[in-house]
This record gives structure tokens, sequence and C-alpha cells, in this order.
């Protein structure tokens, strides 16, 4: 085990995170250790070793707390500038992306499930509530996603009309409406419900479908589809 305290160019050649990498992979390094080689360098006290296991404990040795932190919370550790913090949040960003998109391994939505942890992989890091809607074309292949509006904690108001006119500048032919209800609780409220058959009667005028509502969150969805909720 190397002193934490010495420089990682004093350690030796096989415990420095960048040889390490180079020649053992990627998936024999440490989470402390990939973070260093974020960080770059450390400073006169610390390691970029020794900074990585502090920002692992900001997110309690978590990666999926940790991806739910901000810039700000990152720059609370000294030796973390903003330069550093930026590249950390841009690589937490990254590999939500890469799960997210391996989700959607079919490339035609059938059923709430196809969708669902989809959506859960890309809403879970938010703490306030969002709006967001899939743009769907005539195969049922999804051309777009995009958070239409964000609130706070206990709710988020979307305009349908901002989501009519994305629909239209997509060209989709079919929507799915979805939010995140950062409680946990997947009960819809009656908010939700006339905000659905609002979008729903008006998407009526431009031959514009609503596939299904859902709501999520870590513990699961809540599908209107699913439920019979959508309406006639």
């Amino acid at each position: 085990m190397q002193d934490e305290n010495t420089t990682i160019k004093q350690w030796a050649k096989d415990d420095r995170p960048r040889e390490k990498l180079l020649t053992n992979g990627p998936e024999t390094l440490s989470d402390s250790e990939l973070l260093a080689i974020l960080i770059h360098n450390g400073t006169k006290e610390k390691t970029a070793v020794a900074l990585a296991k502090e920002i692992l404990q900001l997110g309690k040795n978590n990666l999926t707390d940790l991806g739910k932190l901000s810039i700000k919370a990152f720059m609370k550790i000294k030796g973390i500038g903003e330069a550093k913090a930026i590249t950390i949040a841009a690589a937490l960003e990254l590999g939500r992306r890469r799960q997210a998109d391996a989700v959607l391994t079919k490339p035609i939505i059938t059923c709430s499930n196809d969708i669902a942890q989809y959506l859960q992989i890309k809403l879970k890091d938010f703490r306030h509530e969002v709006f967001a809607v899939l743009f769907l074309n005539r195969a049922n292949k999804i051309n777009h996603f995009e958070i239409i509006s964000e609130g706070g904690i206990s709710g988020t108001v979307a305009d349908p009309r901002i989501i009519l006119k994305k629909a239209l500048e997509e060209d989709a032919v079919s929507i799915i409406l979805c939010h995140n209800h950062p409680s946990g609780n997947l009960t819809p409220s009656r908010a939700d419900e006339i905000l659905t058959t609002k979008i729903k009667e008006a998407a009526k005028y431009f031959d514009i479908t609503i596939l299904d509502h859902l709501i999520v969150s870590d513990e699961g969805y809540y599908s209107f589809a699913d439920d019979g909720n959508l309406g006639v």
C-alpha cells in the first residue's frame, strides 16, 4: 500500500493509476483510482487518489449517489476547483447516458416496460420534478427525447403548446409523456390526470397520439396506459 501523502510519481509504476490502466485495463482499477485519473493531479498535501476518496465519501462511496451531486458540491473539497469538478460531472453524465442508451436495445417501443427503464435512468438523478417527452415516428421508434420543464421538489408544470409545437418540429406521430416523483410515490395526482387529459385532447387536432404517461422514481414506475387511466 502506497503512502497517500507522497506524490503519485513517487509510487511504484504498477501502482500509478494511469500506468495500471494501460497495463491491466480499466476494469482492474478501483473507483478512487479511476476518479484520480480524471482529477489528474493532487495538492501538496494529498495525492489525486486521496482527493478521489474524499469525493467518493461525498456520495457515501456509491456512484449512484455521487451522480446526484452538483459541481458546487465537488468544489467543497479542498483541491477540487471548477475545472476538476466539471470533468467529474461530465464523466458521470457520460456514464449515465451510456447506461440509458444500453437499455434501449429494442428499436421499437411495444410496451411501457420498454421505455420505463430508460426514463428511470435519464431522470433518476434529479432531486426536483421534471417533465419530459419522448417523440416517436410511425414505426414507434424514438426520434427525440427532451425535458420540457423543471420545477420544485413537489411539482412542475408542462405547457401543452410547447409539447405539441416540439412534436410537429420532430415530425412525431405519437408521444410518451413522463415525469419523475423524487419522493418515490408513484400515485398520480389529480393535477397529473388533468394535464394528461388536456394534452391528449389538444393532440387530437394534430393527429398526434398520446401512447402513455409514465411516472418514474427509483422504486419503479406508473403507467397511465397500463392502468387504463389515459381516457378514451
